[in-house]
């Protein structure tokens, strides 16, 4: 690495994590990048999650901490930790994960190797990083969004430039997947995107987290931000309009196969069944169900595009199964 190097700034958002914010803050602060700036912003935690991360000012100048009042959400978080950011890349870390030391100094060197706008490591935890090395377009790029591979829209393990950023922001209106459609947006800035494999950002599952919580109102807006997504591809990336109805295809099925699976109380759990009915009989194509890689993935949508009744009959001989398996 050259001797000069630009600010990084890592905005980390933290909401009751008391339990692992020591060590994601930790693995910032042994980053073998030198030059950066730790912001993390606390969204008025009711655990001591708080109180931890005020002690890590004083043990290290480049952490700065922000205090929320009231719980503004995970957006408006990220959007505070931003427009403090003086750096001229930007990284996001979120407080229940934490990353290897050469994080930042790898999605760097990436970047600057590679002469692309954004730099894209592996993620340990949520998906098996097999594809090589490689550049894509910003076409390419929100093909890979749709089909989540090689990577994820997660902003978690990219490399941004500041500007690019603030330009942008995450929608606050978007409770689900703002990832996505923040990631989405950025695409219609930049020429080309490099990724390269190796497992850098650990992501920590954990029961309570957003990512993890069972079916409500909040997880539906997803189809919201899948909608805005299909009509503007339509314009700006028409190629990528089938992967982009099989995603909202897949989130449809999951989110059903979620509501079955929770015990949502029977009335409630029609209703979530007849929307995602009418959402895949709407983003339906033969083009998008053929991009399914799976056949029993193909199978679900199919039972649902039918009718409520027809997915959920199987679904529930899938959980029973599922259930007695786990018994054994």
């Amino acid at each position: 690495m050259e001797k000069s190097t630009p600010l990084i700034s890592v905005i980390v958002p933290v909401y009751n994590v008391a339990p692992y914010v020591r060590k994601c803050l930790d693995s910032l602060l042994a980053q073998t990048y030198p030059e950066i700036e730790i912001l993390v912003v606390d969204d008025a935690s009711t655990d001591e999650s708080g109180s931890i991360c005020d002690t890590y000012p004083v043990l290290d100048k480049r952490i700065q901490v922000i205090h929320f009042p009231v719980n503004r959400g995970l957006s408006a978080a990220r959007n505070d930790g931003i427009c403090r950011a003086k750096g001229l890349y930007a990284a996001f870390v979120d407080s229940d994960d934490y990353v290897e030391p050469d994080f930042l100094e790898k999605l760097y060197d990436n970047l600057i190797k590679n002469k692309t706008d954004i730099s894209i490591c592996g993620i340990d935890g949520l998906s098996k990083n097999t594809e090589p090395a490689a550049v894509y377009s910003n076409v390419e790029t929100a093909r890979c969004l749709a089909r989540r591979t090689p990577f994820l829209w997660n902003t978690w393990g990219k490399l941004f430039p500041t500007a690019l950023v603030k330009a942008t922001l995450f929608d606050k209106r978007a409770l689900c997947c703002e990832d996505l459609l923040f990631f989405y947006k950025i695409l219609r800035q930049i020429k080309t995107v490099s990724y390269f494999p190796d497992s850098l950002y650990h992501y920590v599952y954990r029961d309570g987290s957003e990512i993890n919580n069972g079916i409500d109102e909040k997880r539906c807006t997803v189809f919201s931000v899948i909608d805005y997504i299909l009509k503007d591809a339509s314009t700006n990336f028409p190629e990528t309009v089938s992967a982009f109805r099989q995603l909202s295809l897949d989130a449809n099925v999951r989110l059903a196969m979620q509501a079955v699976e929770g015990g949502t109380a029977r009335g409630e759990l029609w209703m979530y069944l007849k929307r995602f009915h009418n959402n895949v009989r709407r983003s339906f194509s033969r083009e998008a169900l053929l991009l399914c890689p799976h056949k029993k993935g193909i199978i679900a949508e199919l039972m649902l595009y039918a009718s409520p009744a027809a997915f959920f009959l199987p679904a529930v001989f899938y959980r029973l199964i599922k259930h007695l398996k786990g018994k054994n």
